[in-house]
C-alpha cells in the first residue's frame, strides 16, 4: 500500500508519498480502507519531530480517519466487512489502509458524508472527554473555549450551545470571530486587541490549547470553583502558577493528552470513544454540532495542508485529505 511518510524531521516538504508495508489486524482489531483524514497540529509537531508515536503505533501520520472496514481481526463482532466508519487512531490515518482497535471505531453519523466524517473522531473525543467529562459543563454555565476558529474550537462551541452553556471564545481576526458567532458562541475576543479576562468576566470551564502564556489569566478568568482544562502547549509548556489565586477560588486543572491512553480501561480511549457514540453522536445526527471543515484536498497534497494549518490566517475549522 502507500502512504504519506515523513522523509526526515523537517518543514512540509519532507512529506512524501511512498510505499508501505501491508498490514493485517490482530485479535480485536479492524483494518480499514480508508477514505480520508484530517490534518491536526499534532501531525505538524510529529513531522517536525517533536511528537514521535506512542510504542507499537504506526508512524505513518494521522490520527484519526474514515474508511470502509476491509476485514476483520478476531474477536470483533458488532462490525462487518464493507461498514462505514470513522475512527481514532494512534496513527496510521495518512495511508490508504490502516488497523485499528474495533474499541475506537464510530459509525458515521446520519447526515454526514464518508469524507467529511475524517473530520469529526479526534475533536470529539478530545472535547467531549475535557469539557463534558472532566470539566462536567453544565447547562447555565459559561465556557471559555481559547482558538475558537480551529477544529477542536469549533467543535467546542457547538457542544456548549448543545448542552444548554453560555460559550465565549477567542481568536485572532474580526473574520473567525464572526464566523464563531454564526456557530452560536455568545461572547467573541479578539486576543491581538481585547483583554478576555475583561471582556468575559467569569468562566466556569475553560478549554486551552496555549498553556504556560495564558496559565495566570486562564486563573483570572475562572468563577469560583471553576475547572481550566489544558489541552495543548501552543503558548508554552513552562508557566508560574499562583497557588493561592488556585485555591482561593477552588479550581481545578487538569491536563490531558488523548493519543497515548490505552484503549481500555476507564479512562482509555475505548470508553471515550463509547461514550461519544452514545451521548455526542445523537447531537451530530441531530444537526446540533455539525462538522466544520475548512477544505477538502487530496491525499497527496498533504504538504500543501500542513502549509495552511501552520500559517494558520485563513483556515477556519478542519483540513482534510482525502484518498
Amino acid at each position: 500500500m502507500h502512504a504519506i511518510t515523513i522523509r526526515e524531521p523537517g518543514g512540509p516538504d519532507v512529506l512524501t508519498w511512498s510505499e508501505v508495508r501491508d498490514t493485517e489486524p490482530g485479535p480485536g482489531e479492524v483494518l480499514l480502507a480508508v477514505a480520508a483524514t484530517a490534518v491536526n497540529r499534532a501531525d505538524l509537531l510529529q513531522r517536525q519531530g517533536h511528537y514521535p508515536p506512542p510504542p507499537g503505533a504506526s508512524d505513518v501520520p494521522g490520527l484519526e480517519c474514515s474508511g470502509t472496514v476491509a476485514a476483520l481481526g478476531d474477536g470483533v463482532t458488532g462490525w462487518r466487512v464493507g461498514d462505514e466508519v470513522c475512527a481514532l487512531l494512534a496513527g496510521g490515518g495518512y495511508g490508504e489502509r490502516v488497523v485499528v482497535p474495533a474499541a475506537q471505531l464510530l459509525p458515521v453519523p446520519d447526515g454526514v458524508d464518508l469524507v467529511t466524517a475524517a473530520s469529526l473522531p479526534e475533536v470529539a473525543c478530545t472535547v467531549w472527554s475535557n469539557v463534558v467529562v472532566l470539566a462536567r459543563l453544565t447547562a447555565g454555565e459559561t465556557l471559555l473555549v481559547h482558538g475558537g476558529a480551529g477544529g477542536i474550537g469549533t467543535h467546542a462551541i457547538q457542544v456548549g450551545k448543545a448542552l444548554g452553556a453560555r460559550v465565549a471564545v477567542t481568536a485572532g481576526s474580526d473574520e473567525r470571530l464572526a464566523r464563531c458567532r454564526e456557530l452560536g458562541a455568545d461572547i467573541a475576543v479578539n486576543y491581538r486587541t481585547r483583554d478576555f479576562v475583561a471582556e468575559v468576566g467569569e468562566a466556569d470551564v475553560v478549554l486551552d490549547n496555549m498553556g504556560a502564556s495564558y496559565l495566570d489569566r486562564n486563573l483570572d478568568v475562572l468563577a469560583r470553583d471553576g475547572r481550566l482544562a489544558v489541552i495543548g502547549l501552543q503558548g508554552g509548556a513552562k508557566g508560574e502558577l499562583n497557588i493561592g489565586k488556585l485555591l482561593a477560588k477552588r479550581a481545578t486543572i487538569t491536563g490531558t493528552g488523548l493519543r497515548s491512553r490505552p484503549v481500555d480501561g476507564p479512562h482509555g480511549k475505548g470508553a471515550i470513544v463509547a461514550d461519544v457514540r452514545a451521548r455526542l453522536w445523537p447531537l451530530v445526527a441531530s444537526g446540533q454540532v455539525k462538522p466544520v471543515v475548512h477544505e477538502v484536498l487530496p491525499i497527496r497534497r498533504a504538504a500543501d495542508a500542513h502549509r495552511a494549518l501552520e500559517d494558520g490566517k485563513d483556515v477556519f475549522g478542519k483540513l482534510v485529505l482525502a484518498f
